[in-house]
């Protein structure tokens, strides 16, 4: 894990914190070529011809920087060494290194992206090692792509998905669902729950269509949060950032406003990684009881230089309960890793800074640390059995 050499008290308790990392996926299980990596260090696409190297992107040079030393590398590698000594370690071990670096004791995991082969949660958290467990989160709308395939009528469309949806949830690993409306839809829906009629006919024309399935009907995505606000379970949102499928203007989470409204007092509402809107998010987390946010899909993109920044905006006005740590890695263990890397030690040096100033007292400074690396996600998705030992007494 390690820090800053001497930084402080700050940065010697986040590096040694466990995380609980409540929204991440897995990690691919076969060996990668250099255009397979790559692809997977960016949220565009890999250009041939271009070029343009993802290693030459912020990201990039944070892996040569950070990750390199876990492969037994200089820190600051070129591209081509760090892709032989990957290749010369294999798959297998390179994942184990990176997850147990991490430090993360706690694994929420997607499960409802999966183009590549990717480890199950339980893989995952037996790459780390150690005590490290996972969970699972399961995504709405691959649940009701599921029974659109299975064959469904449009009038039993809505009885079927929350059927199918409960299944889902059933077992017990299971801690939250997710939605991927932002890639869809967007956010700027009609916020009322729709009747059983419009469901109906929204379902007929959805389950008419030749092909393709892809859920992006705005009313048969508005029964989903629905049905998620009716299972009781956290529900995870992702906003802002992400791929080029994404409309970055319709994923600001300031959208949801009146259906925030609406649901209050029902269940929990997870803001997802949220750059470029941190603030919007913090906004509806300082108003609304029920919101929670990140910003974990940034911090390794902008990696540990700008994390700080990052993260000193979403807690600009963010109750300290309300922020939690997740990495949002994906396919390469190396995110899994720097993650952590730029979380520990942007978060470290933001309450640092209010300590040495005296805006913030070592005792709360220590208190937000361990909040906010495990026991926020450890209280909202009722995580208790795993709550750390770490807690200030002064906080009973």
């Amino acid at each position: 894990m390690g820090g800053p050499a001497g930084a402080g008290p700050v940065h010697e308790v986040l590096a040694a914190l466990p995380l609980v990392d409540h929204h991440c996926h897995g990690v691919v299980t076969a060996d990668l070529d250099r255009t397979g990596l790559e692809s997977l260090l960016t949220e565009g696409e890999v250009w041939p011809g271009s070029g343009i190297s993802p290693f030459d992107s912020p990201a990039g040079v944070a892996v040569r920087r950070h990750c390199a030393p876990v492969l037994d590398l200089p820190r600051h590698a070129p591209a081509g060494r760090y892709l032989a000594r990957r290749a010369e370690l294999g798959a297998q071990e390179v994942n184990r290194r990176f997850l147990a670096a991490a430090g993360t004791a706690v694994f929420c995991v997607d499960t409802g992206y999966a183009p590549d082969r990717l480890t199950t949660p339980a893989e995952l958290a037996g790459a780390a090692g150690g005590d490290a467990v996972a969970y699972e989160v399961v995504r709405l709308e691959r649940v009701a792509e599921a029974v659109a395939a299975r064959g469904v009528g449009a009038g039993e469309y809505g009885a079927a998905l929350r059927a199918a949806v409960q299944e889902a949830v059933g077992p017990p690993e299971v801690v939250a669902v997710k939605s991927v409306a932002a890639y869809r839809t967007g956010f700027a829906l009609d916020p009322n729950r729709p009747s059983e009629a419009e469901v109906a006919r929204a379902a007929a024309g959805w389950l008419a269509r030749a092909g393709d399935r892809r859920l992006d009907d705005p009313v048969l995505v508005r029964h989903l949060w629905w049905t998620a606000v009716d299972l009781g379970l956290p529900l995870q949102l992702h906003t802002g950032f992400g791929d080029n499928d994404l409309r970055l203007h319709r994923a600001d989470p300031a959208h949801l406003t009146d259906w925030l409204h609406l649901t209050a007092g029902t269940i929990p509402v997870m803001l997802l990684h949220c750059w470029p809107y941190q603030r919007q998010a913090a906004h509806l987390a300082a108003v609304f009881e029920q919101v929670y946010l990140d910003v974990g899909l940034a911090l390794h993109h902008v990696g540990p230089a700008r994390a700080g920044a990052v993260l000193a905006e979403a807690l600009e006005i963010t109750p300290f309960r309300k922020l939690l740590y997740s990495s949002d890695a994906y396919g390469v263990a190396e995110f899994h890793h720097l993650g952590a890397v730029a979380f520990r030690q942007g978060l470290a040096g933001l309450l640092q800074q209010r300590v040495d100033a005296d805006e913030l007292s070592l005792a709360d400074a220590l208190r937000i640390a361990r909040w906010t690396g495990g026991d926020n996600a450890r209280r909202v998705y009722g995580l208790t059995d795993l709550a750390t030992d770490l807690t200030d007494p002064t906080d009973l």
